[in-house]
């Protein structure tokens, strides 16, 4: 590999010529102010801080105003960008648009990086569209740049101001939108920002560099949901990996920094590092990328933090164990609050310079007695050789290193051996005693130094301690779950069972009234045996955490809370597929088909489905007149769910433990929704049907950037539903005003049709999710089986005319040519009759002359939809680089969807009334 040569030599020549332009406006800046005088509507300077900034130069303050201005996001510096605002459905959603103007690049960069699409960073603008390609709610602004350019040419302090920022021609650098964008975030976008960076293996912001007002931000919080997955070597058990938080995990570290000039680019370096030899992967973002020799305006003193993470195969793993790269952007002489942390958490540090001069070398003497390893990496040829060697015979002792750490790397160095090298030397290190941090730790050391850490405000600290508050008195999950939890146990069980033999007879041609009497006592009396029970005291806690009437600690409340009870859960070790399905003995020894054994984590759920069962039971004592209304305690339990909902977490439609939809509980929820939203009501509702592991919580997740648990055996067993707004600009021509998307979870297992009742409780719950659907996505894992519930499902909809607009999803082939394939293979794949198929039918007697759903009555060929994804990942995980096709083919599915939905090829969209209605029919 030829060497990546003058990328940080003209990383310096840009900041040249970006302080020689910062010169210019400043002068410029000053001669307006002067031609202006007192009526001047913006100084530099203003504000309550104007005293303790005045020490640091005018320009360094500007330029992330210039920035912020650029991109549109000058906005959103008092009233942050929401999770909700970029994940909001709008007429963009639909078009697979080129950013064109400065202005677009934040949202382009949001949205590829929601559908996990591996072009994210590229900043590229597109000018010379057609009128027809161009997003309409972007001509307007197109319309003011140009106005604004045009009145901009008497005026010479915008002149110098803004000729120089970058423009369709020279787009920005990537690092410097990611940034603006941060910079313009609050806490849980930039946690979704980086949680999405990091399934992309983009390198994460770990300090964030603030220039104008010069506190940088180490970025714990953000850091917080990055949950990632690695094996060992050797394996311990076949299929076993080690599943934690990066910010818990503690890993040998590695920096590498810039002193001065330096030849070579220490990030191209690193991601030689971090890739396997038979292919590049380019987790820093580097000069050789497009775009990568852009100056950077904001992004100096930037650290980044990537990792290295086994897959347990010594012929494919780099290295034996998890192991964090850092990377600081800019010079250590320029950011040496950044630089002296690096030294406190790295058991090694890199150093990529040409020249040693008496400045640095006075800077790297203090670092005496430090337990940090210090490797240079020099370029003589192009620096001052004998001065290089006059100072490092001098650095020697005092960094305590020998001529093994100096490392020589010139053009005509072969890349390849110098990558050897550079990994012998990681290695080394690690294999004798070094340190090792986690992120936790790492921001400890930030505080000390005085550093900003995200974490440390009042509202995170008060949620945290009140989870930890829950979470420590929990020391046995099955014992917790029994004593704290207690409307969960038999009580809900025995009531769900007699509600689900109430609604059967309610049905029958000549229903037998004495026993619909004895059901309806049962259930009577199992309520009063739940309502005389109070919630218990983690319960109150938890009510007391989202009852808080600050929305931001309400919301990191709830974030701790998931983190905290994972963390408690953790010594169960994660089941690998083989596990998950294993069937539970019966006691006689025989198999028992019906209830495959899948360990449900204790989850936030829980604690909800703790308060729909106290409202459940306080309802159904109201209905039956032994409750009056105005001794209820939890009516306004709904309304506390409902904002959980409005801010995107995903509430349970179906209980995962009982597999029964909790009727009054959702009604109640649906009821509030109703009221909150008022004029824009209109629902259409998306589902995704399938088993467990066939990738259909991810899809959702990447197409609209829902929160739906991912990974089979690790999430639960019910099924969820989010909600997600729809912008006012596109309600009218989308049809509705909000989507609401259902996930079957664990709902449905794929069990035989011999598996007797469970079988015909996931055949009921697959019609009742699809009854109440506009849309259905089936995402399948075999092309020939669809699963016999959801068979089932089809033949009992088509009997009441109430078929929703379905799509099926064939994901994780083997083989991409797939992707195209033609409509006659595409109905080959639902033609070929299966044995489950059969047998589902014969269950719904239909007879033997319908065996597939091409045999239905609704069956067009010509108007169904079978999509072929292609696997999430271009090689094996956990290093693997995300596959660009998956991105593109989820954008296309999803701009079907939406087409669907506005072209009213799905069912009716509902108001919210109508959709309380369906419920309780269904």
């Amino acid at each position: 590999m030829a060497s990546s040569g003058y990328s940080d030599l003209g990383e310096v020549t840009s900041e040249i010529k970006a302080s020689e332009r910062r010169t210019a406006v400043a002068i410029a800046d000053l001669e307006w102010r002067e031609m202006e005088g007192d009526d001047c509507e913006f100084h530099y300077g203003e504000g309550p801080n104007e005293a303790q900034d005045s020490d640091f130069p005018i320009e360094e303050r500007s330029r992330l105003q210039e920035m912020l201005f650029l991109l549109g996001l000058e906005t959103y510096q008092t009233q942050k960008l929401s999770l909700q605002d970029a994940l909001q459905i709008s007429s963009d959603s639909m078009k697979n648009w080129a950013p064109q103007t400065p202005k677009d690049l934040p949202w382009n960069f949001l949205r590829k990086l929601q559908a996990l699409n591996a072009e994210a960073r590229n900043t590229t603008m597109v000018l010379d569209l057609p009128l027809d390609t161009r997003p309409v709610e972007k001509e307007s602004q197109m319309e003011e740049e140009i106005i604004y350019w045009d009145t901009a040419e008497d005026i010479s302090a915008d002149i110098y101001s803004f000729s120089e920022l970058p423009t369709p021609d020279t787009p920005l650098n990537p690092l410097d939108l990611l940034c603006a964008l941060l910079l313009s975030s609050d806490s849980f976008l930039q946690q979704e920002i980086v949680s999405k960076m990091s399934l992309c293996q983009f390198a994460l912001p770990l300090i964030l560099p603030d220039p104008e007002n010069h506190y940088h931000t180490f970025l714990l919080w953000a850091m917080r949901g990055t949950v990632r997955t690695w094996g060992s070597q050797p394996p311990r058990v076949v299929g076993s990996f080690r599943e934690d938080s990066m910010v818990l995990s503690r890993a040998p570290a590695f920096a590498f920094v810039r002193m001065e000039v330096s030849s070579n680019s220490k990030s191209q370096l690193l991601n030689d590092v971090l890739s396997p030899s038979h292919r590049q992967q380019d987790c820093f973002w580097h000069r050789d990328l497009n775009l990568g020799t852009n100056p950077r305006e904001i992004a100096d003193g930037l650290v980044e933090i990537s990792w290295f993470l086994p897959s347990g195969r010594e012929d494919l793993d780099i290295f034996p164990e998890p192991m964090a790269f850092l990377n600081l952007r800019g010079d250590i002489g320029s950011h040496w609050l950044q630089f002296k942390l690096l030294t406190e958490i790295s058991s090694a540090i890199f150093i990529l310079t040409d020249n040693i001069s008496k400045k640095e070398y006075k800077l790297l003497s203090s670092m005496k007695g430090s337990a940090t390893k210090y490797y240079f990496i020099l370029s003589p040829y192009r620096g001052k050789r004998n001065t290089n060697l006059r100072f490092l015979n001098r650095l020697i002792p005092v960094l305590k290193m020998d001529h093994s750490h100096v490392l020589v790397k010139v053009s005509s160095t072969d890349s390849v051996g110098f990558v050897r090298r550079v990994r012998a030397i990681v290695a080394h290190v690690t294999r004798s005693p070094c340190r090792r941090v986690s992120v936790e730790d790492m921001a400890n050391a930030a505080r000390k130094l005085g550093l900003k850490v995200d974490e440390d405000c009042e509202e995170c600290q008060r949620a945290k301690d009140r989870m930890e508050r829950i979470t420590r008195k929990i020391k046995d999950l099955d014992a917790y779950r029994r004593d704290e939890l207690r409307l969960q146990g038999d009580l809900w069980r025995k009531a769900a069972q007699v509600e689900k033999e109430l609604c059967q007879i309610q049905w029958a041609s000549d229903p037998p009234e004495k026993y619909r009497a004895e059901l309806r006592h049962r259930l009577l009396e199992l309520r009063m045996q739940q309502n005389d029970h109070g919630p218990s005291w983690g319960v109150q806690e938890f009510i007391s955490g989202i009852s808080s009437p600050s929305l931001g600690e309400k919301q990191y409340f709830l974030k701790w809370m998931e983190w905290g009870l994972a963390r408690v859960a953790q010594p169960r070790p994660r089941p690998s597929p083989e596990m998950i399905f294993t069937l539970r003995p019966k006691p006689c020894g025989a198999v028992d088909f019906s209830e495959p054994f899948w360990p449900e984590p204790l989850g936030v759920e829980h604690f909800l489905r703790e308060m729909g069962q106290f409202y459940e039971a306080e309802s159904c004592l109201v209905e039956a007149g032994k409750l009056p209304a105005g001794q209820r305690r939890f009516a306004h339990f709904p309304g506390l769910a409902l904002e959980l909902l409005l801010k995107g977490l995903p509430l349970e439609l179906i209980d995962g433990n009982t597999l029964s939809p909790p009727l009054r509980w959702v009604t109640g929820l649906l009821k509030e929704l109703h009221v909150r939203l008022e004029r824009r009501s209109r629902l259409v509702v998306l589902s995704a049907l399938g088993t467990p592991g066939t990738g259909k919580s991810t899809l959702l997740n990447s197409m609209f950037g829902l929160r739906f648990v991912t990974g089979r055996g690790r999430g639960p067993r019910g099924a969820f539903m989010q909600l997600i707004k729809v912008a006012e600009s596109f309600s009218q021509d989308l049809g509705c005003d909000h989507i609401l998307v259902i996930d079957s979870g664990g709902v449905i297992t794929g069990v035989r049709t011999e598996a007797g009742e469970r079988f015909e409780r996931e055949a009921s719950l697959a019609t009742l999710i699809m009854g109440l659907s506009n849309v259905t996505v089936v995402s399948l894992a075999e092309t020939r089986n669809i699963p016999p519930a959801i068979l089932h499902a089809f033949l009992r909809l088509e009997k009441t005319g109430h078929m929703p607009n379905y799509q099926f999803v064939y994901q994780n082939l083997h083989d991409v040519s797939a992707l195209g394939s033609k409509p006659r293979e595409r109905r080959q794949l639902l033609d070929q009759p299966s044995d489950v198929g059969r047998a589902t039918v014969q269950m719904e007697k239909q007879g033997d002359g319908i065996q597939t759903l091409a045999d239905l009555a609704f069956w067009d060929p010509e108007k169904q939809h079978i999509w072929h994804i292609p696997g999430l990942w271009h090689g094996v995980p956990p290093m693997a680089a995300v596959n660009l096709a998956y991105s593109e083919a989820i954008f296309e599915l999803k701009r079907c969807l939406l087409e669907n939905i506005r072209n009213g090829l799905s069912n009716q969209n509902k108001n919210i009334q109508q959709l309380i209605e369906l419920v309780r029919r269904l």
